[in-house]
């Protein structure tokens, strides 16, 4: 499943009125867009995959990323076998460990050797009657260990909210051959002051999370940018500005190693479907 190109990562199309999901998806696949990737924070992930596959006839839907502690591997396995035979190969399984702080939530204490959890939920998956092949599933991977893994157990990785920079350092790590998709998050618009006011709360929630914290940390930010939002930190990992922009920055991600990226359109409102911008892209891109 060699993804190349420009997809839209999206949790309208996860958390969003299905039927309203759906048809959007099946506007997306018109425009031409190569993959649709949806979140995993909870649900029926897999009825979200199923409903969108369903609406489509070329695009792949990829999980970014389903999350491993919610779910049990030979389960997984088995659904993808069945939404497989159903719909073709157009299901791209992205397996991500989450973060601490969400699973700890439920379950204090769970959250513990993110590395081996990733493994033994593989391992379930391989074991599986019908297990998931190597080459149709990818892995949420920021740190060099965890890139590591997504070249002997996956077909490469998936970073999100990450910069050209995080790119270059993940190919060096992955080597040439894995694929590697990173996500970009965008906003559509030549006001710095209006970028700020969506940007800056979305940006927080993620930068309390360790995980992205730490990564951020190994591209050469300071605990500084990390607590404040510097600006240089805002807009390494938000492009904003129209669609040339946005272009501008897809192709650092290419030119640093990515195959395909896929582009996070963020709005005042979350739970809107950024439609008309979706559009703006697709004629963008041509």
């Amino acid at each position: 499943m060699k993804l190349t190109g420009v997809g839209l990562w999206s949790s309208q199309l996860r958390y969003g009125n299905p039927g309203e999901a759906a048809d959007a998806a099946a506007e997306l696949d018109e425009l031409g867009f190569p993959a649709l990737w949806i979140p995993d924070v909870g649900g029926p992930v897999l009825d979200a995959v199923d409903n969108l596959l369903s609406a489509t006839s070329k695009t792949v839907i990829a999980t970014g990323i389903l999350n491993l502690w919610m779910h049990d591997p030979a389960e997984v396995a088995t659904r993808y076998a069945t939404l497989s035979q159903t719909h073709g190969e157009r299901f791209l399984l992205g397996i991500g460990v989450s973060h601490a702080p969400l699973i700890d939530s439920q379950e204090p204490g769970r959250y513990r050797k993110p590395l081996a959890a990733t493994k033994a939920f593989l391992d379930g998956i391989d074991a599986s009657p019908q297990p998931v092949p190597t080459g149709n599933r990818v892995l949420a991977a920021l740190g060099p260990k965890m890139l590591e893994l997504s070249v002997t157990r996956a077909a490469g990785a998936h970073p999100y909210l990450t910069s050209p920079e995080h790119t270059h350092q993940a190919r060096e790590v992955l080597g040439e051959g894995p694929l590697l998709l990173p996500e970009q998050s965008v906003l559509l618009t030549d006001s710095r002051e209006q970028a700020r006011e969506i940007g800056t709360d979305w940006l927080k929630s993620y930068l309390a999370l360790p995980n992205y914290a730490n990564n951020i940390l190994r591209t050469g930010f300071t605990e500084e940018d990390i607590s404040t939002v510097s600006d240089r930190l805002f807009d390494a990992l938000i492009a904003w500005g129209d669609e040339e922009t946005v272009l501008r920055r897809v192709t650092e991600h290419r030119d640093a190693g990515a195959d395909h990226v896929c582009v996070q359109v963020l709005t005042a409102d979350p739970r809107e479907f950024p439609r008309e911008q979706w559009r703006r892209l697709a004629a963008a891109l041509g």
